[in-house]
């Protein structure tokens, strides 16, 4: 059990972010076997083939991210290579320029990382750093970016569940249901843990809460300096982040859009390559590609190259607009 106690100006200074990054780290455990209930089984078989494919080193990033063999829950991940965010929603570019920044000081963990990957790090902090950022991102790219829409419209919709759980009842209502591992009382938040033991103040710091789509069943907890002490935390409903949701186009969406388009934006509830989207909508390969063009310049589908792949994607804004022609009411807002 892990104790850490808030006093007055750290719940004063109790916040939420999204971290781009974490999730690039997080989704690696899933694929290194840390997904044992299969949660994430969907992605997990779209992705794999892709990064096969791409023919990358994925040494850098993999060895970084270790899965133990004796218990998924004895896991540590290095700080470094995934420094909690400081502000609500960054970019992956600036959090990558942050671990491109990390100080040769930081360059340790009691993680179980092979010798050799850290004895490399350490010989040459700049260069090795500057490797691993470009394999980060070359990942997000093939695993995540793709999905992103989806896995965001998640984590922002626990965050505003979250925040309005505090206005009601402040902080004992914020962590009533925040995770089964959390308990709130007398001032001091109760993490349980299977292997780590101790009590922690902030002193004022501050808690960072971070929603994550591959943590469940963990919560991950970051309260060594110099971070900003922070919980990552499986969100409300992860568990139906990969299901197939029905594709009904709405009639109101297709009397703005077409009925065409409004049928590919209302398909994709997943990333699908044009071929793919022919297939399912009756539509030539050729007018899809017409019709996604224009989706595209009006910012609500993406395009991702995903090695000799082209997928398509909904953006957040085609997400919302989906969702408010379906239920005929205006888009809740989303985190700023």
């Amino acid at each position: 059990m892990i104790e850490i106690g808030l006093g007055l100006e750290d719940v004063a200074r109790t916040r939420f972010a999204i971290s781009p990054l974490w999730e690039v780290v997080a989704s690696v455990r899933v694929l290194k076997g840390a997904d044992e209930h299969g949660l994430h089984r969907t992605w997990a078989d779209q992705v794999r083939p892709r990064l096969a494919a791409a023919d990358l080193d994925l040494g850098p990033l993999f060895d970084l991210v270790p899965v133990s063999t004796r218990s998924p829950w004895a896991d540590c991940v290095p700080g470094f290579i995934c420094p909690p965010p400081t502000t609500p929603l960054p970019s992956l570019d600036v959090e990558l320029a942050t671990v491109r920044a990390t100080p040769p000081a930081l360059l340790h963990t009691t993680a179980e990382v092979p010798p050799a990957r850290m004895a490399v790090l350490r010989a040459d902090p700049a260069a090795e750093l500057g490797r691993l950022t470009d394999v980060l991102e070359a990942y997000w790219e093939l695993a995540l970016a793709p999905y992103w829409s989806r896995i965001l419209t998640l984590l922002e919709g626990d965050i505003r569940y979250r925040a309005g759980r505090l206005v009601e009842g402040g902080a004992l209502r914020l962590f009533a249901d925040l995770d089964p591992q959390v308990t709130w009382a007398g001032g001091t938040l109760h993490l349980e843990h299977r292997t780590v033991r101790g009590a922690r103040r902030l002193d004022g710091q501050g808690l960072l809460l971070v929603p994550s789509a591959f943590v469940w069943p963990r919560v991950f907890s970051v309260l060594n300096e110099p971070w900003q002490p922070s919980l990552r935390y499986p969100p409300r409903a992860v568990g139906t982040l990969w299901q197939a949701r029905p594709a009904t186009v709405s009639d109101a969406l297709a009397g703005v859009l077409g009925r065409s388009r409004a049928t590919l934006l209302t398909e994709l509830t997943a990333p699908a390559s044009t071929t793919d989207l022919a297939r399912r909508t009756g539509l030539t390969p050729g007018g899809v590609s017409q019709h996604l063009t224009a989706l595209r310049t009006a910012g609500l589908v993406s395009r991702h190259r995903v090695g000799r792949e082209v997928l398509y994607a909904r953006t957040r804004a085609g997400g919302t607009v989906v969702e408010a022609a379906g239920s005929g009411s205006p888009p809740s807002t989303a985190l700023a």
